[in-house]
């Protein structure tokens, strides 16, 4: 079975041209089978679909084949949102008194003793007024960038951060607005910046899901090599404009979006857009692939599975479907695993079949931290969905335990 065949017979959409990995890849955005790891690519002047049906995977939660020619990734997706419910009238909401003074209220949470804050609050109807005009006018741009460099683990992160006034405001005023529309797109196991599914939804629910011993010996994760950076302008658009047909709210986002290089890291709209660049790819992984667990949580992907070929077998199909659907490569430290030989490493826990463990690098940063009682409840929440009775009882005496557990 050639490449074509095997990817044909999954059903995947390619986005690229030629098949042969040679230099003629005429207008295709990137071979298509390309070796795992191999980070040369073949760019060509536009995205295009290689063949016959668009499965169902695309239109989100349709199962009617459309069939589709060679065409741009923006022809192909204009037929795809004729059948697909798409929300207008964004803009006029966005640019509400109401929903701009809630932005205000929700992009001061944890933040009112900055000076920028302060300095709003002092004379906070004008500003209201001020931001509702620049909106209404159309007169709003993204604010030069501040660029600077975090330390996070053994990485070291490029972090963008914009101004509080306008931009935080303005971030805040369109997540309110299509916050719920994008949530829809999303499957259930994704946990990352949505309300009420974050790390602890995750982890109760892969230890409900482990007690399937039999479906859950084998364990695939991996993750995106540089993410943030590398999302494609281009197909974000087409992505969002799924599900949105109000030009001036697209309008706004694109201006957003072509500010920066990828999807800066800081920005507060950067969380959704990285979470909604991969919501198809979710349900295609659930839908076309059958993957009954599967986690996402950002660009961190997990898969269990009862066969280890199988999940050998859906590494390649991924492979193909990043590179050529969305621009993005897998990092070469994937691994395939019995989940029981070393744990599965996710959420900040080890899981195994029977048990789950805190990650060292978390009670190591509890220990540094024990002369902080402020920073004690955070890691009471870490150690309470574990088991780690020896640990609690090591590093919280019993009047904190039972302060801790009345405030759960």
């Amino acid at each position: 079975m050639n490449g074509f065949d095997y990817i044909s017979r999954l059903r995947l959409v390619h986005a690229g041209g030629n098949l042969n990995n040679g230099v003629n890849a005429g207008v295709a955005y990137r071979n298509s089978n390309n070796p795992l790891g191999n980070s040369n690519s073949n760019n060509g002047s536009q995205l295009s679909y290689l063949y016959g049906p668009v499965i169902k995977t695309l239109p989100l939660g349709k199962t009617k084949k459309l069939f589709m020619g060679v065409g741009t990734f923006r022809e192909n997706s204009r037929m795809i949102a004729q059948h697909m419910k798409r929300e207008g009238n964004l803009y006029n909401r966005l640019c509400s008194e109401e929903n701009i003074l809630k932005a205000f209220q929700n992009a001061e949470k944890g933040k009112k003793h900055y000076k920028e804050v302060k300095q709003i609050n002092t004379n906070l109807d004008f500003y209201l007024r001020d931001l509702k005009k620049m909106l209404e006018d159309k007169k709003f741009k993204t604010s030069n960038y501040e660029i600077f460099y975090r330390q996070s683990g053994a990485k070291i992160r490029e972090i963008y951060r914009l101004p509080y006034y306008p931009d935080r405001i303005v971030h805040h005023c369109i997540i309110q607005i299509v916050q719920q529309l994008w949530i829809k797109t999303l499957i259930r196991d994704t946990f990352s910046t949505i309300p009420g599914r974050g790390i602890h939804d995750g982890v109760t629910r892969i230890k409900n899901h482990l007690k399937n011993t039999e479906e859950t010996k084998y364990c695939l994760k991996l993750d995106i090599r540089k993410y943030y950076p590398s999302i494609n302008h281009d197909i974000l658009k087409q992505i969002i404009r799924r599900k949105i047909k109000d030009n001036d709210f697209l309008n706004l986002l694109d201006e957003i979006i072509d500010s920066a290089p990828g999807i800066p890291i800081g920005n507060y709209v950067s969380q959704w857009f990285g979470n909604l660049y991969l919501s198809y790819f979710d349900h295609w992984v659930k839908e076309e692939l059958k993957c009954k667990y599967y986690y996402r949580y950002c660009d961190d992907l997990v898969i269990l599975d009862s066969n280890k070929k199988d999940l050998h077998a859906k590494l390649i199909a991924i492979n193909h479907y990043l590179n050529n659907n969305l621009d993005l490569q897998i990092k070469s430290n994937f691994q395939i695993f019995p989940l029981n030989s070393r744990g599965l490493d996710f959420l900040g826990y080890r899981f195994f079949h029977g048990y789950t463990l805190v990650r060292k690098r978390i009670v190591k940063a509890m220990k540094q931290k024990l002369n902080r009682p402020e920073s004690m409840a955070s890691y009471w929440g870490w150690l309470k969905h574990a088991d780690a009775y020896r640990l609690t009882k090591k590093y919280f005496n019993d009047e904190q335990q039972r302060k801790f557990r009345q405030t759960a």
